[in-house]
């Protein structure tokens, strides 16, 4: 059997670059069959720069241009949809694809509601299809340094974490920022993921929550091309905050919103019983990973001395003293497609892959609950069961996945 996982790509908008440089220059057991999107000119745009790097010497295929969605589901030479249109459309086109037999990854979340992911669910099971998703950060060598740390007891019983994805929105620099104002956007659903994935990785099941949100601004004004002086009406909130429990007994604090001017958009700190540990932006692949025991800071109190190479990085200075731990793991690039990559190899090999619906369905439950906590005024219980993932395996060859 062919090792090559054919694929299909339905939306060729902002985050396909990333995904059409890794498909044809990383991840060697992938294979781009074609691309479609509602504007041809965007699929055009990206069969031509697959074309560019197999003119470059990448041994890869130029893709064919699909007239629609349908056509790319219907040929039979495709095994997976990739699915990268906007969130509001992430359930249809998924849908589509199952019901044409197809196994799907999409961009995150799975649906913008607990509805949508059991429809998808109940329908891959029911077709013995795989179905997953972004966010694959987690794999990257950032976090994965992070959960080898907790797992191996470095800090002790888990105690709690705090998190905070803190920026003004997207209005001032994307393209089309419309959307993330929209049913299925705001700084929950759109970058909450990377964050509640994360914590669900390094922190295991969540047993419940509450939450408090807001909608600060009922319009935002665009100063970004081409939809510069262009008004958007929110329909979503943009302030979302609260407080997760975990089946261990550690309490979470999340916080993720639109509204605010800040420097540093990410914070994450999970804290244990022997010391405490930053984690790196759960947006990214990489570093830094940085741990904090007893016996640090008080080295620290006694020669106190900020590390250039860390302040350099962007990392505040009140975590001097916290030392850096080297990444034990691939991947510290953007490697968005990785999650890709390992499904593939899971259709290949049989085995379990990493980003699958099972922690998509525990994080968009987590995610919605925060609203509906605020709404309810009361506690949310998780419905959905969760299994941390297995942990990355480094492979010798980069972008060849393991068995």
């Amino acid at each position: 059997m062919d090792k090559t996982v054919k694929v299909a790509m339905v939306g060729v908008g902002a985050i396909s670059g990333i995904y059409l440089q890794n498909i044809t220059t990383v991840f060697r057991e992938l294979d781009l069959v074609g691309v479609c999107d509602l504007i041809p000119e965007r699929a055009e745009k990206g069969a031509a720069y697959v074309r560019e790097q197999r003119e470059k010497g990448a041994p890869v295929r130029v893709p064919k241009i699909y007239k629609d969605m349908y056509e790319a589901m219907d040929d039979p030479e495709v095994e997976v949809i990739l699915n990268l249109t906007r969130p509001y459309e992430h359930f249809e086109v998924t849908k589509q694809a199952l019901l044409h037999g197809k196994h799907v990854y999409s961009e995150k979340p799975l649906g913008v509601d607990m509805d949508e992911a059991s429809q998808l669910i109940a329908l891959a099971e029911e077709k013995n299809l795989r179905l997953g998703g972004a966010p694959d950060t987690f794999m990257g060598a950032g976090i994965q340094t992070a959960r080898r740390l907790i797992d191996s007891g470095y800090i002790g019983d888990l105690v709690g974490a705090s998190c905070a994805m803190v920026c003004h929105g997207h209005e001032t620099w994307h393209p089309d920022p419309e959307f993330y104002y929209k049913r299925g956007g705001g700084p929950m659903l759109d970058m909450g993921p990377y964050y509640i994935t994360a914590l669900v990785q390094l922190l295991g099941q969540a047993k419940g929550l509450m939450g408090m949100t807001k909608r600060s601004f009922p319009q935002r004004l665009i100063t970004s091309a081409p939809h510069r002086g262009e008004t958007i009406h929110v329909d979503v909130d943009t302030w979302l905050s609260g407080n997760i429990e975990f089946t261990s007994g550690a309490i979470a604090q999340v916080f993720t919103t639109f509204d605010v001017h800040y420097t540093a958009q990410a914070r994450f700190e999970i804290y244990g019983t022997k010391g405490s540990l930053m984690v790196p932006d759960p947006n990214t692949f990489g570093g830094p990973v940085l741990l904090l025991r007893p016996e640090d800071a008080a080295a620290e109190a006694a020669a106190p001395k900020a590390d250039p190479g860390l302040a350099r990085r962007g990392v505040p200075d009140f975590y001097r003293g916290w030392k850096e731990v080297p990444l034990l793991y691939d991947y510290a690039e953007n490697s968005r497609g990785l999650g890709l990559a390992d499904m593939a190899k899971a259709i290949r090999t049989g085995r379990d892959h990493r980003a699958n619906y099972q922690q998509q369905r525990h994080v968009l439950e987590l995610m919605t609950g925060f609203s509906k906590s605020c709404e309810s005024g009361a506690y949310v219980p998780m419905q959905s069961k969760y299994t941390p993932t297995a942990p990355m395996e480094n492979n010798p060859m980069h972008g060849i996945l393991d068995d």
